[in-house]
């Protein structure tokens, strides 16, 4: 029974890396497309539509996912205001 519960300690181990790893992907993917935009429509439109308060939306909501399934509240250190702070840039 001890090394049934060691495999599955072991998957939700995984489960959570895998979750902060997909996380730091989605909230890059959000800073990808900014500045993508910003190329190719200039900051003036960037700044003028919705994109920027919905991306800080969804950076909030991605990082409010990753505090539920992290391990310690150190496994977020400074992700959570790294990727907030390019939303208030």
């Amino acid at each position: 029974m001890s090394e049934q519960i060691a495999i599955l300690l072991y998957i939700k181990n995984m489960m959570a890396d895998l979750i902060y790893i997909n996380g730091i992907i989605a909230t890059e993917l959000i800073k990808v497309t900014e500045n993508t935009a910003t190329i190719r429509r200039g900051e003036e439109f960037l700044n003028k539509s919705t994109c920027l308060a919905e991306h800080n939306q969804l950076n909030k909501k991605i990082i409010e996912i990753l505090k539920r399934y992290q391990k310690t509240a150190e496994d977020l250190a400074g992700l959570d205001s790294h990727v907030l702070k390019h939303g208030a840039e």
